[in-house]
């Protein structure tokens, strides 16, 4: 792996719907630590929410700050692999899941490959991203796309609740 001489900030969406969802999340936001190169620097609380162009039950959903030396394939990758450790599997577009780890922001940059694009496209339209995003920073400011809260209204008919 290449590391950055400095840190970027980057933003994480965690969500589960298989097996133990909350225990998973809260897992694999610990884990995110693990990664080399990588601090956890903050988290969002967790929220449950009905599954959006999904199958199965509510998922179980937040968002992670994170620095990162790692580049963005690496660090995505790296995120694959802590899915993996709990059982992803990828049977059909959208299929439920133990575990799901999506790159939302890397920095201000902006990716467009088959593999990885950044910002996370649908993230403007899912209460359970935006949510938890802004409860990190209420005045974050999306890459080429302007100030996430202004998003908000259009998402407020998405069911979406806070967890303990």
């Amino acid at each position: 792996m290449s590391l950055h001489n400095a840190p970027v900030t980057a933003y994480v969406g965690l969500g589960a719907n298989l097996g133990d969802a909350e225990a998973t999340v809260r897992k694999a936001i610990a884990g995110l630590n693990e990664i080399d190169g990588t601090k956890l620097t903050a988290q969002s609380s967790l929220y449950r929410s009905a599954p959006i162009d999904a199958d199965g039950g509510d998922y179980v959903n937040a968002v992670a700050q994170v620095h990162t030396t790692l580049r963005p394939h690496e660090l995505l990758h790296a995120l694959q692999g802590i899915e993996q450790q709990y059982g992803r599997a990828r049977p059909y577009v959208n299929a439920p899941r133990t575990l799901d780890l999506d790159l939302l922001l890397y920095g201000r940059e902006h990716l467009d490959s088959p593999e990885l694009t950044v910002p996370h496209p649908r993230m403007t339209a899912r209460a359970f991203v935006l949510i938890p995003l802004l409860q990190i920073d209420p005045f974050i400011d999306i890459p080429g796309k302007g100030v996430a809260h202004r998003f908000a209204p259009a998402v407020a008919d998405q069911a979406i609740r806070k967890i303990g």
